[in-house]
């Protein structure tokens, strides 16, 4: 298990990629911050891989479940 300090910069640094990578329209930001952090400690770019793909998955998931409610909610309106 990581450094409880390394798993907080990890987390920040994925709140920060995240806004970052949204304003800049750069999907792939987190690939290029992952390859500068792992040139100088491989623990932290795991730490912020680990941190920004589980927010992106907990995103999409959250989109998934949203599009499906309102689908469900077109094909049935209210009566």
């Amino acid at each position: 298990m990581a450094d409880p300090v390394v798993i907080e910069m990890a987390n920040k640094l994925a709140e920060e990629c995240l806004a970052v990578q949204n304003e800049v329209s750069d999907d792939r930001l987190f690939m290029k911050l992952g390859d500068v952090l792992g040139a100088s400690s491989q623990t932290l770019e795991e730490a912020f891989l680990t941190a920004i793909r589980t927010r992106m998955a907990n995103d999409a998931g959250r989109r998934f479940l949203a599009q499906k409610l309102k689908d469900h909610q077109a094909a049935n309106p209210p009566a």
